[in-house]
């Protein structure tokens, strides 16, 4: 194997990479310590704007003692279990629907003119207008807000789904239909590669709102979750437990949203980015 060819520094290719992975984290350590310190100040000054006021904000030391008080408690283990069953069961629900139903509708334009005039309907109506109406179609609360959840990553995903197949080269297609392959094999060698990235894209988006969407849920018809913790921390007037809250539910996204673009990057090696090697 040959040896890295040295830069005129003297280093090695994979160790300049290194270096600079590193002061890209740096970089970025920086920029929200920078935060948190403009954060702390303006609490501590109860610094107010006019149009913002920072005078009932609690600061970051707060924050954290409040951080640690919850995960020495039982309840962050209620919370969390609770949220996360309801995004991944709704979120499951969408991704499959989501996928299956843009694939139809960009393979066929029978399939989207059936199908898109009631979703595009659908498609506008926030999550929380859908809440009464959950409320009255479910016998429990519980499904309500897994179908709230279904409903906010449903778009994302079945429109990224259906802009990666319509973007799929038809010579590709004519290519692999001129050497004998059939609608399915079509479909699996030459479509769903195509179309991959762009399903990746709309996975990673449909996470985050399905987030949304379930906190969304939560602070009204919840009892256990992220969202209900956040919704009565503001009623009992416990400020930086509604932060805490807050950045979990932050952190929650950020991770699942990450998880799915690196996975998105190992099942399509062929379309890798920098950012998913980030």
């Amino acid at each position: 194997m040959a040896r890295p060819r040295p830069l005129p520094s003297g280093r090695s290719v994979p160790d300049t990479a290194r270096f600079a992975g590193v002061g890209r984290w740096l970089l970025r350590a920086a920029s929200l310590g920078v935060c948190l310190l403009a954060w702390q100040a303006a609490a501590q000054l109860r610094l107010d704007l006019g149009i913002v006021t920072f005078r009932n904000v609690p600061p970051p030391v707060e924050v954290a003692q409040a951080g640690i008080e919850l995960l020495q408690s039982s309840k962050l283990f209620d919370h969390v279990t609770s949220s996360l069953s309801r995004v991944f069961a709704g979120y499951g629900l969408a991704a499959l629907a989501g996928v299956m139903l843009g694939l139809a509708v960009g393979r066929s334009r029978l399939a989207g003119d059936v199908l898109m005039p009631p979703l595009e309907i659908l498609r506008p109506i926030p999550a929380v207008a859908w809440i009464p109406l959950a409320v009255l179609m479910f016998p429990s609360s519980e499904l309500s807000m897994i179908f709230i959840t279904f409903t906010g990553a449903l778009f994302p995903i079945l429109l990224s789904t259906i802009h990666g197949v319509e973007n799929v080269d038809p010579r590709l297609v004519a290519s692999a239909r001129s050497l004998g392959a059939g609608w399915g094999a079509i479909l699996r060698e030459v479509v769903l590669p195509a179309a991959a990235p762009s399903i990746v894209t709309g996975l990673a988006i449909g996470m985050g709102t399905s987030w949304f969407c379930l906190v969304t849920a939560e602070m009204i018809s919840g009892q256990y979750g992220i969202g209900y913790y956040t919704w009565e921390s503001y009623t009992l007037q416990n400020y930086p437990d509604i932060v805490v809250g807050m950045v979990l539910i932050g952190l929650m996204g950020m991770g699942s949203s990450a998880l799915l673009r690196r996975a998105g990057a190992r099942l399509t090696p062929w379309h890798s980015t920098d950012e998913a090697r980030r």
